[in-house]
Parts: C-alpha cells; structure tokens; sequence
C-alpha cells in the first residue's frame, strides 16, 4: 500500500510540472504573438510592462518569457536590459534597410530579413536600402512574392552558421 501511495505522489509531482511546463510555453507563445503583432501595428517592440499589461500577467513572468524567446533565438534583447532588439525580421532601431508595405514602415535587420517582411505578410513592398561596400542607395520591389526589375546579388559576409555569434553585427 505504502508503495501504491509513494507512486500516486510521484505522479501528481509529474503532473504539476507538466501543468507548470505547460503554462510556461503558452505564455511564451502569447507573449511572442503580441511581440510580433506590436511589430506589425506599431513597427516598435512593446516594453515588458506593455507586454505584462495586455497579457493580465507580472513583469517578472514576461521578462522571463523574454530571455527564453532570446535564448530561442526569438528575440533579441540590448545587451544587459531586457528591451527588444530584434524580433526577427523586424529591428526596433533603425536600419539601412528600410521596408515600406501595406501603408505601413519598418526596418529589417539586414538584406535577408527586409526580404522576409515582405514573405511573411504575404504582400508587395518597396525596400530601399544602403549598400554596405559602396554607400549607393538600392532600391527594390517585391511584387506577388518576387523581386522585380533588379539584378542586385545580395552578399553575406558572415556564413550563416555564425550569424549567432555576433547576430547584431551580422
């Protein structure tokens, strides 16, 4: 009997942290779902507090939810602080890569992400944006999930397996 009891303890341990695993993931979610829809409205990131607030949660769960969408490669937060960078492919300072769509402005990370604006809204834009050798403004349309009317090569510096390493930089 005794071990009958021991075992049923053992399985209700296992199902609270499953319960507790489980509302962790789901905030995470709903936090980087409002991220990204905060991105799409605003072209800002939400601080954590905004964040908290819309969600009816605590600053100290959404700052969490925070570095563990950043060590997910989620998000990318300014080095010692807790406000978003990046939320790929979206960047929260400006950059030379500017990408106007649906009567809207935001600015990508780089040539790849303002690229990815586009395909992930699933619309046509126009991207202006600096070359990085020469300083020439580049110009392009994206039209029904195409480039249009260049021949451009975009060029990455850093081989992708170490845009990690310093993904700021890269």
């Amino acid at each position: 009997m005794a071990d009958r009891v021991h075992g049923q303890g053992q399985i209700e341990a296992r199902r609270s942290r499953l319960n507790a695993q489980a509302e962790v993931a789901e905030l995470d979610r709903l936090v980087r779902l409002y991220v990204y829809g905060r991105f799409l409205e605003d072209a800002r990131p939400p601080t954590v507090e905004q964040t908290a607030e819309a969600l009816h949660s605590t600053s100290a769960a959404v700052t969490l939810a925070y570095e563990r969408l950043a060590r997910n490669h989620i998000l990318v937060l300014e080095k010692g602080g807790h406000e978003i960078r990046m939320a790929m492919p979206f960047s929260a300072v400006e950059t030379p890569f500017e990408v106007r769509a649906i009567e809207r402005k935001w600015y990508a990370n780089c040539a790849w992400d303002a690229l990815g604006i586009p395909a992930m809204l699933n619309c046509d834009a126009r991207i202006v944006a600096t070359c990085g050798d020469c300083g020439e403004s580049i110009t392009l349309a994206v039209m029904d999930g195409e480039v249009v009317g260049h021949t451009e090569v975009l060029h990455f510096a850093v081989p992708a397996a170490r845009w990690w390493q310093d993904i700021v930089f890269t």
